[in-house]
């Protein structure tokens, strides 16, 4: 890459919050709502790729090498939607050693992989001792991988078993080598929804805070939503408006990525028999109006493990600027039937093909190589 290339990419970091608020109206929750039920695809569309591309003008599409490793599935949280969790005293239960994670992060290595997306179920017996040694015999033992983990909810219940604040959790993993936090467990951050789908998680104002408690200090990290359950229309928006209210508090998330419901074999569509997965129509008008409304947002991710490649190779013209992760290991969306797949040449391919740039990053969306 030139050193021009890295310049620009530098200078579009550092003036982030610049760009989007001198060239980019805010829209409020009645605009966007207007638009999710009244807009045609094709305008939303239109709308959101001219943002992108304000934001995003060297015409680059950027995506990760990296590998999901699920430490464990035992969780006891039971949420309705996950057809990945089992119970402590179910026989197909794992928590994996370190020589299987040393395995699994070498493998990666191996494709020229930078980052593990290190998240598990909710163990309701591993205090923070343990998260300590994992994270430091991680860093210590493989220092060019990013330790990209643990999401809000083991966060604060490795807080609450281990009778410590969720910024004590968080400065001591940091201290150990843990570089930022993934946005799973949002869901849709609306209690309403919350209480249907997982009554036992905690709730939208608690995720919030752990979020704001890891960008004080200094730990970046992402948000997402889940999209295609229970939620209405205005749950949908109020998770943005908590999610930029944070945002233009703190600065602290890198990216926003929306996923759709994946009913089959969970609890919920054992309730719901008429839920079924949500459209790719659908998918594109959200995707869209995130770009839309999350104008204090830099990048927006194309979730095309749940929508598959041509989908999410689509969403680059609904206004996402990176195509994600080539997600070399993927557990709990597969769990639920989705199992796609992608390595970084059909990434780089689907890229180019709609003529844009196609470039390797890392967790913190610095190019590492363009191709």
């Amino acid at each position: 890459m030139s050193k021009s290339l890295q310049e620009v990419f530098a200078r579009n970091s550092r003036e982030q919050n610049a760009i989007v608020k001198t060239k980019l109206p805010r829209v409020n929750a009645d605009e966007i709502l207007y638009l999710m039920r009244h807009a045609s695809l094709k305008e939303i569309g239109e709308r959101a790729l001219g943002i992108k591309r304000k934001l995003h003008p060297d015409n680059i599409t950027t995506f990760v090498v990296d590998r999901n490793i699920n430490y464990t599935n035992i969780c006891w949280v039971d949420c309705k939607f996950c057809a990945f969790k089992r119970r402590i005293n179910e026989e197909d239960t794992y928590i994996l050693s370190f020589e299987e994670i040393d395995k699994k992060i070498e493998e990666l290595l191996a494709i020229g992989g930078t980052q593990i997306l290190f998240q598990g179920g909710v163990h309701p017996n591993l205090k923070v001792e343990w998260y300590e040694d994992l994270v430091s015999h991680i860093a210590k033992k493989y220092p060019q991988i990013t330790i990209h983990g643990f999401s809000a909810i083991e966060i604060n219940y490795i807080a609450k078993v281990s009778k410590i604040s969720i910024a004590e959790v968080l400065r001591r993993l940091q201290k150990c080598g843990l570089s930022s936090i993934p946005g799973a467990g949002a869901e849709i951050l609306s209690d309403r929804v919350r209480d249907v789908i997982a009554p036992k998680k905690l709730d939208s104002s608690e995720w919030i805070a752990v979020h704001k408690e890891a960008h004080k200090l200094g730990i970046k990290s992402t948000a997402t939503m889940m999209f295609g359950s229970v939620e209405s229309d205005e749950d949908i928006i109020e998770h943005w408006e908590k999610i930029r209210n944070l945002q233009d508090e703190t600065n602290g998330f890198r990216a926003f990525i929306l996923w759709s419901f994946q009913p089959a074999f969970t609890p919920l569509q054992k309730e719901m028999p008429d839920l079924h997965k949500a459209s790719s129509n659908c998918y594109l008008r959200l995707l869209a109006c995130s770009r839309i409304f999350l104008d204090n947002f830099q990048n927006i991710q194309s979730s095309w493990v749940t929508q598959g490649s041509y989908i999410g190779q689509l969403a680059l013209l609904f206004g996402a600027n990176d195509l994600g992760s080539t997600m070399m290991e993927e557990n709990v969306v597969a769990a639920a039937g989705a199992k796609n797949s992608m390595n970084q040449q059909e990434m780089v391919n689907l890229i180019r093909d709609v003529g844009e740039i196609p470039a390797k990053r890392d967790t913190a969306y610095s190019i590492l190589e363009q191709f």
